[in-house]
């Protein structure tokens, strides 16, 4: 599998979770930020760490930004460096924007510039975010303990007609499947010859040691 290749603008604390998150889950990762310090703290754990200012199109320019499977604009304390660096992923074409907002009136004028998802950091992690964006096929991810996760999952294509049963995700993807989801309901004792549907998500666990070898299947 090709691995993607995410772009963090602002690394703050929030920023600094995201980026070291990813790197863990495999991806590669472009930190930005115009404080140097902040630049030289992730520089080396990262694919590539450089200082600039995301308001200067010629810096952003020479960055390859239009390359990146997605974006990550995290400055809630500048809200005109967000609003750029939104512009800026947008205009290059970048599939999927994330933008962190300091509150829900930010949070409407980030979404009418061009982000794809806005978040408010009180309500989401900067790891479970990291996590959800390297696997498009996480639709929630929850740390149950230091070693247990609790993942709800899209189905994969080819996993669709196919049964629990047949599947057998414990041993070929330490997966323990605990509930099935369709139509906004969660069925705990799902039929285990019953065919799964296109619509249907999974609501698994798995230890943190299998977590790199899941992320590469997905």
């Amino acid at each position: 599998m090709t691995k993607k290749s995410f772009a963090v603008m602002g690394l703050g604390k929030f920023g600094r979770s995201i980026v070291m998150e990813m790197m863990r889950a495999g991806a590669d990762v472009l930190a930005i930020d115009m404080d140097e310090e902040k630049v030289k703290r992730v520089a080396e754990y990262v694919t590539c760490a450089v200082q600039a200012d995301v308001r200067d199109p010629e810096a952003m320019n020479a960055l390859g930004i239009s390359n990146m499977d997605g974006v990550v604009v995290g400055m809630t304390s500048n809200l005109d460096a967000a609003i750029m660096a939104t512009i800026y992923a947008k205009e290059a074409g970048v599939p999927y924007i994330l933008v962190k907002a300091q509150d829900e009136i930010h949070e409407k004028i980030l979404k009418k510039v061009g982000a794809d998802k806005v978040i408010i950091p009180e309500r989401e992690s900067g790891i479970r975010v990291a996590r959800n964006m390297v696997s498009g096929s996480f639709i929630d991810f929850i740390e149950l303990s230091d070693r247990v996760k609790m993942i709800e999952l899209k189905i994969k294509p080819e996993w669709i007609g196919h049964t629990l049963r047949e599947l057998n995700l414990r041993k070929k993807h330490a997966l323990n499947v605990i509930a099935v989801r369709q139509d906004g309901e969660l069925m705990v004792n799902q039929d285990p010859d019953q065919p799964l549907d296109r619509d249907v998500s999974l609501l698994v666990t798995i230890d943190k040691k299998d977590m790199p070898k899941l992320l590469e299947t997905m």
